[in-house]
């Protein structure tokens, strides 16, 4: 007998700004990954765009029939803020929003869930150019949008996320500067930044609870955690302890955001770390950022590593030879096992694993098939370790694999592919791998034999 519920989540991930396209069709606004995009200043690889994409905003009904076919029983997605609300704020465009309505009822009709992320990176570019995260109103630009959402589609989705990795799309895009909007910002603007996603947060949790009654809400963060270097008692608590320090950027580190979000608290090692600089929040404010949760939703690859490595060694859990991704991750599967027994047992919800993947260097064979080994090997071993979680009585809700499709990968551009279903870019082709098959029997028989 399968160790995974029946209801377990199935699942894989997208993006909207990765996989739809049509950056400005239908009264669609800008975001601040098409606006500082075409600037012509080369930040993207091969200055690459998103401008199409894989074409998903003309190509979901075929793509959710590949879902179908594959057997996934949920789908995670996020919306996109500027195609529903052109300018950030004020003017609804309908179409967007019926865009997003059609695309859940097709879900729906095929036995699949929406999962719902209302923030994925994409912030609109009229909101950004009123200084956006940095600027007082931001949490409140978010209610706003997130009360139009959830309107919408809350009689279709029952799984909400807020956000997608704070961490990184503050620390890459706000913090060292290799992600949209491409900004280098001081503690001090930082601690702005953080107070105000956090109000966010919180003001979309108590939109979501008034317009969506039982429905399921939680938060994506970054979860990777430190590794032990065995399974004593010992040594797992070392890593613990590393896994909820400020390691390896207190702006990029698991506590920063989880501990006030789930704990309604600063992580204890942030006074030390930032002394006067920590921004100030109030009850009334720590009781909107702290409404409780129905799980803990975490995206983990490998193990935590430095944010910068050292070129001259290699990062931690790895050493010469040892197996890695395209793109130089660490294949860690016990990863999947910490992370969700340190999140669950400091946290007490259950929890959703949001993203993993593999990124491999994927083509056409000449009979036309996508063969991918590694991934296959790669899914076998992160799933088992998903499984041995179940064992131990961690609660996990669910597994998305990132992503369904090769898609646009942010300043990798198009270089790296995730997919299960390979994207011919010049074609928009698609062409299921052989993990996406192999990804299909384990659905099939509910994860039993792995």
């Amino acid at each position: 007998m399968s160790v995974f519920p029946k209801d377990f989540l199935w699942s894989a991930s997208t993006a909207a700004t990765q996989i739809e396209g049509s950056w400005n069709a239908d009264g669609k606004g800008e975001s601040i990954w098409d606006t500082l995009v075409h600037d012509g200043t080369g930040k993207i690889a091969h200055s690459e765009n998103a401008d199409v994409a894989i074409d998903f905003y003309h190509r979901w009904r075929e793509d959710v029939a590949l879902m179908k076919e594959m057997g996934l029983n949920a789908y995670r997605f996020s919306i996109s803020w500027s195609r529903v609300l052109p300018q950030g704020t004020g003017p609804v465009n309908e179409a967007g929003l019926q865009f997003y309505r059609d695309l859940c009822d097709e879900l729906l009709r095929n036995g699949i869930q929406p999962l719902v992320t209302l923030y994925h990176w994409d912030l609109p570019t009229a909101l950004y150019r009123k200084g956006g995260w940095k600027n007082p109103e931001s949490h409140n630009w978010f209610a706003a949008y997130t009360d139009v959402v959830s309107r919408a589609l809350g009689d279709r989705v029952r799984y909400w996320m807020t956000f997608n990795e704070p961490q990184m799309f503050c620390g890459l895009g706000l913090q060292i500067g290799v992600h949209a909007p491409f900004e280098r910002n001081e503690d001090a603007d930082l601690m702005i930044i953080t107070r105000n996603v956090l109000l966010a947060h919180g003001e979309a949790v108590r939109i979501l609870r008034k317009n969506c009654p039982g429905a399921k809400i939680g938060i994506a963060p970054t979860g990777d955690c430190c590794l032990p270097e065995d399974d004593s008692p010992l040594a797992v608590e070392k890593a613990r302890d590393r896994s909820l320090s400020p390691y390896p950027n207190y702006l990029m580190s698991n506590t920063w955001w989880a501990d006030p979000i789930f704990l309604g608290r600063y992580p204890a090692w942030a006074k030390g770390e930032l002394g006067t600089l920590l921004y100030p929040m109030n009850a009334e404010e720590w009781a909107l950022v702290s409404q409780p949760l129905d799980f803990y939703a975490f995206n983990c690859y490998q193990n935590t590593v430095d944010l910068i490595p050292d070129p001259a060694s290699y990062p931690e859990c790895a050493g010469q030879g040892s197996p890695r991704t395209a793109i130089g991750w660490n294949i860690t599967p016990d990863v999947l096992y910490y992370a969700s027994k340190f999140w669950f047992e400091r946290y007490g919800l259950p929890v959703l694993i949001t993203e993993n993947g593999f990124a491999n260097n994927d083509f056409v064979m000449l009979d036309g098939k996508v063969y991918d080994p590694q991934r296959i090997d790669f899914l076998h071993r992160y799933l088992r370790q998903v499984a041995r979680a179940l064992e131990d009585g961690i609660p996990v809700l669910g597994y998305s694999y990132w992503s369904l499709f090769d898609n646009f990968e942010w300043a990798a551009g198009y270089d790296v592919r995730f997919g299960l279903i390979h994207v011919d870019y010049a074609t928009q082709q698609r062409t299921l791998k052989d993990s996406a098959l192999w990804y299909r029997d384990v659905i099939a028989t509910n994860g039993d034999n792995l």
